[in-house]
């Protein structure tokens, strides 16, 4: 941090402390600059458009009256994946994720240049450790399933397969019969003991990958929620940037959510779970406009919270993005449609969505 008796009108290059010219570089102030009800308005435009977005896809998936084209499904599922795995990396102020880890407690900023932040560079290591942690959780839920079911990977993705046909609509998905050593017969002549106890193991191995993947959503949500109430004159650009990224981005968590074959009894915590991504950020910016005369964003300290917090969502989404949307649908999946024409769809949805998350980096 800078010293207190550093005077910036006085600096010789040749001698000066280079931690305290950057430190003093990159101090900021409190930028709020009025503009008090347009803000008010994001909290409610957010909280309705990106709950809107998220509640959507499961509506269309869990009941009759609403139905959707499955090309239409499929867009949303997969244009919403390239959002996510394209927020922890494009290059923006605020959405993404990796490039402001760097600016906030990189080797090149006030607190990378200080203590024990000098030492190593730390970003880069916090994402590692969140990405195995994420493995590690991932792993340990897949083998609590096989563990308490007793079954083995290839039965565990043949029923996470059937459970797809059981509940989703046009999700890209085609029937296949079981090889695995049982009985053969098409999942439309599943017994109903069968169907609850596959739709029950299905839930288990893929719910606690979503959670996951929400978690980190989530956790980045909250930050740019904050800064979105204090935020100064790129108030205005990033007020509809946001808009759009939270609706892209709780599109691809609702869609990913409606593939989930939730069992009757848990069936209330989808619902919970959209409700909960439509109302982080704008609670988010509820806090920052109570804070808003006081906090600054670029302090020791915020850039502390704010950098630790931006490597960890990182690594989540790193992950989540990577293997759980685009490895397990489009490489591991057991029963992944053959038919190429909607293969080329989803991929190009999916390079979409990260395409245009990296164009709506240029302005926020």
């Amino acid at each position: 941090m800078s010293s207190p008796d550093f005077n910036p009108n006085k600096v010789d290059l040749d001698t000066a402390d280079p931690t305290q010219v950057i430190c003093y570089l990159q101090l900021g102030q409190n930028e709020y600059n009025g503009s008090l009800g347009a803000r008010i308005s994001a909290l409610f435009v957010i909280l309705i458009v990106s709950s809107a977005a998220t509640f959507f896809p499961v509506l269309a998936a869990r009941t009759h009256y609403v139905k959707i084209p499955e090309y239409l499904y499929l867009l949303a599922r997969y244009f919403g994946a390239g959002v996510i795995v394209a927020t922890a990396f494009v290059q923006a102020h605020q959405p993404s994720l990796l490039d402001p880890a760097y600016g906030e407690i990189g080797p090149n900023t006030c607190v990378g240049m200080t203590g024990g932040w000098s030492v190593y560079s730390w970003p880069p290591a916090i994402i590692l450790v969140s990405v195995m942690s994420m493995f590690l959780l991932d792993f340990a839920a897949e083998r609590y399933v096989e563990v308490k079911y007793g079954i083995g990977p290839a039965v565990a993705e043949r029923d996470t397969a059937n459970a797809a046909h059981l509940t989703t609509p046009g999700d890209g998905h085609e029937e296949t019969q079981s090889q695995l050593g049982r009985k053969e017969r098409t999942v439309d002549t599943i017994e109903p003991e069968d169907e609850k106890a596959i739709m029950d193991r299905s839930f288990r191995s893929q719910i606690a990958a979503f959670l996951i993947l929400e978690f980190g959503v989530i956790f980045h949500s909250v930050i740019i929620g904050l800064n979105l109430g204090t935020a100064g004159s790129e108030f205005t650009t990033l007020y509809p940037v946001l808009v759009f990224h939270q609706s892209f981005e709780g599109l691809g968590v609702g869609a990913r959510m409606s593939a989930i074959p939730f069992p009757s009894r848990w069936a209330w915590l989808q619902w919970a779970l959209c409700a909960g991504y439509g109302l982080t950020t704008p609670i988010a910016i509820a806090i920052g406009l109570g804070l808003r005369t006081t906090y600054n964003s670029g302090s020791y300290t915020a850039n502390v919270v704010s950098g630790v917090f931006d490597a960890l969502s990182a690594g989540i989404l790193i992950y989540t993005g990577l293997v759980e949307l685009l490895a397990r649908d489009f490489l591991f999946d057991p029963n992944r449609t053959s038919d190429n024409r909607k293969l080329v769809f989803m991929i190009i949805c999916t390079l979409l969505g990260a395409g245009l998350m990296a164009l709506l980096g240029k302005w926020a």
